[in-house]
């Protein structure tokens, strides 16, 4: 079966009160185009059509990614208006899938189920019973349960509008039967507009069987409009990726309290999660891990055994087996800690390498380092690695201790077991196995006395 998906993107949103095209507004910092694409790119021998129109070319160039045929709504007459667009790429054989930009939790087994549905006889319609149908247009069956057409609630009858079976607006159907009804929408209805739901009555009325299945949830076909509707989405989208790493062992102290905004590729066993806690992009948590209320993730590779303490922002980095970081740490891209590796708090390593069961404990900065095994650096540690143009690299090699309040001015090695003693500015290479400082001579003013302030 080839499939066509028309994806319909071209609404302005006008109720979100914004100048961001509604569809690449964000649930789990991914707009919500970009949801409903990722579910039909799962779709076997599929092609994607992308109808937009307002905002058009920042929905374009934002998602310039998809592996998509873009096709402008210029004037936005409706939903049959817009698939119209589309009808002269349709095949005949196709199957026709419509799906809708602003429906971010369509799941595919929904989808499958569906598409399943379809026949050279059959329109196959996703309809949703609802405890307040109020914005939908309703489904009306005829005395033995079949649909017979679809009215929209501002021409529907005062008793249709008590029907609380909903139409989504998801439907399949044959490319052939679609093209030739798209040709006989008019637009004598409340709203002047092409309504794609007159081709159900157009269906009935030419012998095909309209055959309706459900979403298993009512989250699953909810449109956004407004922010309220997608604040509520993201919670339930937040829900389900909670409950799902819950299902995997993983253990969140506030399920209410956790986002997922990217994925966790590889999945560890005994992970503690504490609350307020934010993980985005694409990451690997190994097992026996704790991570700290309050932190934020992204990018990053977790052994087995680490412990991320409360308030870190790490990044694009590695944290190695059995490692310790902050509280109040932050590891900027390519930062690569090896096992056993202590990042304190109030610690910031960017684009450095730091080897095992090295301790870096307090108010450092280690930008462009590599940094040996069994190194200690002291507080207030700085590599001064950029003269306002260029980077330089600093290289600290294995067992050396760097005494507190030291600047490092790469290009600078500080050799094998070398110490800095505290307070210095090491310009030079330091040798291995010696003692490198620099100070000025410590002197006390006899007879000083200290300011008094004077009376007005």
């Amino acid at each position: 079966m080839t499939i066509t998906t028309v994806i319909l993107a071209a609404g302005k949103g006008t109720r979100m009160r914004s100048e961001l095209p509604k569809v690449l507004h964000k649930i789990a910092n991914k707009a919500l185009l970009e949801h409903v694409y990722d579910m039909s790119r799962q779709l076997d021998d599929n092609r994607i059509k992308v109808v937009y129109g307002h905002g058009g070319e920042l929905v374009k160039d934002s998602l310039s990614y998809f592996e998509a045929n873009w096709i402008e709504q210029k004037q936005q007459l409706g939903t049959g208006h817009a698939v119209q667009q589309v009808s002269d790429q349709i095949a005949d054989g196709d199957t026709v899938l419509i799906l809708y930009g602003d429906v971010p939790l369509l799941k595919l087994s929904t989808v499958k189920e569906l598409l399943a549905n379809v026949s050279d006889n059959t329109l196959a319609l996703l309809t949703v019973n609802l405890q307040n149908p109020t914005g939908y247009g309703r489904i009306i069956r005829n005395t033995d349960g079949l649909v017979v057409k679809i009215v929209e609630e501002k021409d529907a009858l005062p008793h249709e509008k008590w029907v609380t079976e909903g139409n989504t607006g998801i439907l399949a159907l044959k490319g052939d039967k679609l093209k030739h009804w798209l040709t006989r929408l008019g637009n004598s209805n409340a709203q002047g507009e092409y309504y794609l739901t007159d081709v159900i009555e157009m269906a009935v009325a030419d012998g095909v069987t309209v055959v309706t299945s459900q979403a298993a949830t009512e989250a699953e076909v909810l449109g956004v409009n407004n922010r309220m509707q997608l604040s509520y989405l993201e919670r339930i989208y937040q829900t389900e990726q909670a409950n799902k790493l819950m299902e995997q062992g993983v253990t969140l102290a506030d399920p209410a309290r956790f986002d997922l905004r990217g994925t966790i590729d590889n999945l560890g066993q005994d992970i503690e999660i504490d609350v307020n806690v934010i993980i985005e992009g694409k990451n690997s948590i190994g097992s026996n891990v704790k991570i700290g209320a309050n932190t934020q993730i992204k990018n990053m590779i977790i052994e087995d055994g680490v412990e991320i303490l409360a308030n870190c922002v790490l990044e694009n980095s590695t944290i190695g087996r059995g490692s310790r970081i902050g509280p109040f740490a932050r590891l900027r891209p390519d930062a690569v800690l090896a096992e056993n590796v202590h990042i304190g708090n109030f610690v910031e390593i960017k684009k450095s390498t730091v080897a095992k069961g090295s301790k870096i404990n307090h108010l450092s900065y280690i930008g462009d380092t590599s940094v040996g095994s069994g190194v200690n650096i002291g507080a207030g540690t700085i590599t001064c690695n950029y003269d306002g143009v260029n980077k330089f690299r600093t290289v600290i090699e294995d067992g050396a201790f760097i005494g507190s309040d030291t600047q490092l001015i790469a290009p600078v090695t500080i050799g094998k077991n070398a110490v800095i003693g505290a307070g210095s500015t090491i310009t030079k290479d330091s040798p291995e196995n010696q003692l490198t400082l620099s100070r000025t001579k410590q002197i006390t003013i006899t007879g000083w006395q200290r300011p008094v302030k004077k009376e007005n």
